[in-house]
């Protein structure tokens, strides 16, 4: 553990992609010298892949450094387990247990389709899991980064802006109400009224699901400005950046809740075929392998080169392995705060729980 370089904290760890991003780092021996903390909603639970990986690294990567890692309970839903394993880190850096965290990767992921559900707080669970617990993490573990080199990954969509052709090809937010998430509170987002799923039923029910996925990852788009505004004028801070980056469609099991159809022919079938055809004539395109996009998520989090990655690669949004465009609203400063401050709010983060100046 004394000679790890850093801890890389990656979330979601047990997903398709999570386990991808795990590979890479294991088979990467720069890498592999850091230690990994790799959450998992339950990590008593088996989780065949990820385990799988962990416990054969010295078979499948001889020519690395054994990895030291471990799993950690985080489930992004219940907003107690996100304080409970923030305090856990926290504690285990201060004694020097384990080093500094050199980057957070935000991968967790959850997308409804026909149901739609809400967490004990009452908030939306597609934002609470997937912006609102992850943005709860990343203040609770300032006090733990690497202050010279650390970073803060999130892992974003193009789902996020309806004006991308992807989104606008799909019809997904074809009413005017819809083409605007952020207004001058952060309720609708967060309590899951803004685009809420019909009482009855109809052919377009997967469309609800996906509009509130896209708004909880433009909420994280939103904070690779906000936040980043105010890393930057934090003396103790300021050194550490915040990125975004599109990973492109991939077979993942972000489609766990929706249709057999969807599950297995699209996503596991067709999604896989295109990514192996599609990477190679357009390594940017909407269809990407696990492999390339992990690849790319990784660089995110360490690279120095090539542009537009740099030493300190601060506010940036990326398309795979090139610069990205994002939706206009999370470059609003105006929505930047109202997203920062609901977050507040709906977290309930209090004075003490974060090492940021500028928190409220």
């Amino acid at each position: 553990m004394a000679q790890s370089k850093g801890t890389i904290l990656l979330t979601g760890a047990n997903g398709g992609f999570g386990c991808a991003i795990v590979s890479k780092i294991l088979s990467t021996t720069t890498l592999s010298h850091h230690h990994g903390i790799y959450a998992v909603r339950d990590a008593n639970k088996p989780t065949c892949t990820l385990d799988a990986l962990i416990s054969r690294q010295h078979l499948s990567y001889p020519h690395t450094s054994s990895h030291s890692c471990e799993k950690t309970s985080l489930d992004f839903s219940k907003l107690d387990s996100v304080r409970q394993a923030a305090a856990s880190i926290n504690e285990r850096v201060s004694a020097g247990e384990v080093p500094r965290i050199r980057a957070i990767v935000l991968n967790a992921g959850y997308e409804e389709f026909k149901q739609q559900t809400w967490t004990e707080d009452g908030l939306d669970t597609t934002f609470t899991v997937n912006y609102l617990g992850q943005w709860l993490l990343v203040m609770l573990l300032l006090q733990s980064m690497d202050l010279e080199n650390g970073r803060v990954v999130w892992i974003s969509s193009f789902s996020h802006n309806p004006n991308d052709y992807r989104s606008v090809f799909i019809g997904s937010h074809r009413e005017d109400k819809y083409k605007i998430a952020i207004t001058n509170d952060l309720e609708p987002v967060a309590k899951g009224t803004w685009s809420p799923n019909p009482l009855n039923a109809t052919v377009r029910t997967w469309a609800p699901g996906y509009r509130r996925y896209g708004v909880s990852k433009l909420c994280g788009v939103t904070m690779i400005n906000e936040l980043q505004r105010r890393l930057d004028q934090d003396p103790i801070l300021k050194n550490i950046s915040v990125l975004a980056i599109d990973p492109g469609s991939m077979a993942t099991g972000i489609v766990r809740n929706g249709s057999w159809f969807l599950r297995v022919v699209i996503f596991q079938i067709l999604v896989r075929f295109l990514g192996i055809v599609m990477v190679r004539l357009f390594p940017n395109g909407t269809w990407r392998t696990l492999d390339k996009s992990a690849s790319d998520v990784t660089a995110a989090a360490f690279e120095a080169s090539p542009p537009p990655l740099s030493e300190r690669p601060k506010g940036i949004y990326l398309n795979g392995s090139e610069l990205g465009q994002y939706n206009s609203e999370a470059d609003d400063p105006v929505k930047g705060k109202v997203v920062w401050s609901g977050s507040v709010k709906y977290s309930g983060l209090k004075q003490g729980e974060t090492s940021l100046k500028e928190w409220k």
